[in-house]
């Protein structure tokens, strides 16, 4: 039998949203903002995250074969920019972790095309969108029914 919890405090579900909301305005760019949730919630096997997210996208009008090919950007050459690939990358660097760090050459090529304060709001969507991940996951909170 599989342990649910739909129950989330209303005050941490506030929270959750306001930092991800302002790390999405903060940052000015909508279709950037959800590449970069969209890849997170690959890498940390949300569903819940991922259908959402999706929906989003498309609403916003990014393209089917950008949505069909986040997952594997780094070969998809011509199908991101050189600062949708700057998120991507810095997106995986953060989510993962593998080296205990976001490596140099990785917070040097984001900030080659943002500024900081863009730079700042990114790596606060990012972190916004793991936590996401985590509540969605540990609750194991299926895809669909949130609000379009």
């Amino acid at each position: 039998m599989t342990v649910r919890t739909r129950l989330l405090d209303r005050e941490v579900g506030r929270a959750l949203s306001s930092v991800s909301a302002t790390a999405k305005r903060g940052l000015g760019d909508p279709a950037l903002a959800e590449l970069v949730v969209i890849r997170a919630s690959q890498l940390n096997h949300c569903a819940f995250c991922l259908d959402m997210h999706l929906a989003a996208a498309r609403e916003l009008g990014l393209s089917e074969r950008q949505l069909d090919m986040v997952a594997a950007w780094e070969e998809a050459e011509g199908v991101f920019d050189e600062r949708e690939r700057a998120a991507l990358a810095l997106t995986e660097a953060v989510t993962v972790l593998t080296e205990g760090f976001v490596p140099d050459q990785v917070y040097a090529r984001a900030a080659a095309h943002f500024d900081e304060g863009q730079l700042a709001h990114l790596i606060g969507l990012i972190t916004a969108i793991n936590n996401w991940n985590r509540v969605m996951v540990s609750r194991r909170i299926e895809p669909g029914g949130y609000p379009s």
